[in-house]
């Protein structure tokens, strides 16, 4: 059996599969962010270990482990876990969500060195600009971190005792040459910095060590237990979903949101603000286009209206076109195509005849036009999605995935059953990494339908999109 632990922003995940990749059982805990200042996000990381802790816990409760050969590790990228020279939390992890280091990305991406060797923008949400933050606000506990790890690398090294992150985590830290897949020593040198204070480096498939004995002995795992290098959160979700060869692709309705596509090559085009990365596979590279906020729009709306998000989305019936009313979903600024940490979100077009239901269309409309950014940025670079799988909370509700449809003009496919997202594709890291299996293992999930676009509307979600765009150009002025 292999486990795939999944730490997400607002919770962790974790499932437990066989050697035919069928889930055994699943368990989750809730995790939340603390916003002590606009544009700030933070989490404690001993969160992070109770509630792995806690996931661990409950699937050693349905299931003995003792039969448990691997480990995989997902995780929310970018974020800046401090530590002393003893290993010890300096400060509360600055999240991928986090816009403070604005003005420090700014300073990074105006040296040419950082695009040519990452092929990516510095946006303010990577790890480097955090790191020049906390030496201009925090100069005293700046001069104390021996060592700068991701989120999912501190349970990583809650679990093995080891200092380790791959590849396609580390593509987000802004400190990659993605085409060498190695650390940048110039580009760590400009955030005053060494190759001593990075975790070490592995490819998502191989192991990165083995199970602490004390732990192994808690949840009765083997005492031989591999954990696999892992993935940031996209790249195990394109392993857990098969998305592994050019032309495939996925729509994650998360947290966040992602268009992500395959690649078998480095060609990045860091002015789309189309993120390339290294995928969690050896030789396989990703791009994809990120939406700050998806169904982190649609639960804040939830909460403004007292209600539950899928109170909310259930009764809206068949998809209409786009009213008149806009949503813009910039609540912590956006990534692409815009790079803006600090515009923010707006409804536009308010009438007396914008009810509740006008609202929440308005809110996802305003997400999927975020995605037909994405999918037009991606073609910019000469990248073209043939199939795309739906992933993520947001596919739950029909007419959402039946808009980001016709937005993108792109049947989505809905996979059978389960969750095929991090968490899963984390458990096949594991197992590749136990038995030493590659690509091959990461099949597509049963679809049990496809969700094709209305052709009826989508010249009106066209339209919808081309006013979205002006006013996006129009607030991000004032």
């Amino acid at each position: 059996m292999y486990v795939g632990l999944d730490l997400g922003t607002s919770g962790l995940k974790g499932v437990l599969i066989d050697d035919s990749q069928t889930v055994i059982a699943e368990a989750t805990a809730p995790l939340t962010v603390r916003r002590p200042q606009d544009g700030w996000s933070e989490q404690d990381p001993a969160d992070w270990i109770d509630a792995a802790g806690t996931v661990l816990d409950a699937l050693a409760a349905r299931v003995p482990l003792g039969r448990v050969r691997g480990i995989g590790l997902s995780g929310q990228m970018h974020g800046a876990v401090l530590l002393d020279a003893g290993h010890q939390v300096l400060r509360p992890a600055i999240l991928w969500n986090d816009t403070r280091a604005h003005h420090e990305a700014a300073i990074l991406d105006a040296d040419p060195r950082f695009r040519a060797l990452t092929g990516n923008i510095v946006f303010p949400g990577f790890t480097a600009p955090k790191l020049l933050w906390a030496a201009r606000h925090e100069p005293d506990l700046r001069r104390r971190v021996a060592m700068v790890l991701l989120p999912k690398d501190y349970l990583r090294l809650w679990l093995t005792g080891e200092c380790v992150s791959d590849l396609s985590d580390a593509a987000g830290t802004a400190w990659l040459d993605m085409a060498a897949r190695d650390w940048s020593d110039g580009l760590l040198a400009a955030c005053d910095l060494s190759r001593g204070q990075m975790p070490r480096l592995v490819e998502g498939s191989e192991p990165s060590g083995r199970v602490r004995a004390g732990l192994a002995a808690r949840w009765g795992l083997p005492d031989d237990v591999v954990v696999a290098g892992g993935g940031g959160d996209n790249a195990a979700s394109g392993v857990g979903v098969g998305v592994v060869a050019p032309g495939d692709g996925f729509a994650s309705l998360g947290t966040s949101g992602v268009l992500f596509a395959a690649s078998d090559r480095f060609s990045p085009d860091a002015p789309s603000a189309v993120h390339t990365f290294c995928h969690a596979l050896p030789g396989l590279w990703h791009q994809m286009g990120v939406i700050l906020a998806a169904t982190d729009a649609l639960n804040w709306h939830a909460r403004v209206m007292g209600a539950g998000a899928a109170e909310l989305t259930a009764g809206l019936g068949p998809l209409r076109p786009p009213g008149r009313t806009l949503f813009l979903p910039y609540l912590g600024g956006e990534r692409t195509p815009h790079n803006d940490a600090r515009v923010r979100a707006a409804f536009l077009h308010l009438d007396h005849a914008a009810d509740a239901a006008a609202l929440t269309r308005a809110v996802l409309e305003g997400v999927v036009h975020a995605f037909r950014d994405s999918l037009d940025a991606l073609a910019s670079t000469g990248t073209r999605i043939s199939r795309l799988i739906g992933v993520g909370g947001g596919t739950r509700s029909d007419y959402w995935v039946q808009a980001l449809a016709t937005a993108l003009d792109l049947p989505v496919e809905l996979p059978a059953a389960g969750d095929f997202g991090g968490a899963f594709g984390a458990a096949r890291l594991g197992l590749m990494a136990a038995t030493g299996a590659g690509a091959e293992l990461a099949t597509r999930p049963p679809i049990a339908r496809t969700i094709e676009p209305d052709p009826a509307l989508v010249p009106a979600f066209a339209e919808a999109h081309a006013r979205y765009r002006a006013a996006a150009a129009a607030i991000r002025a004032l």
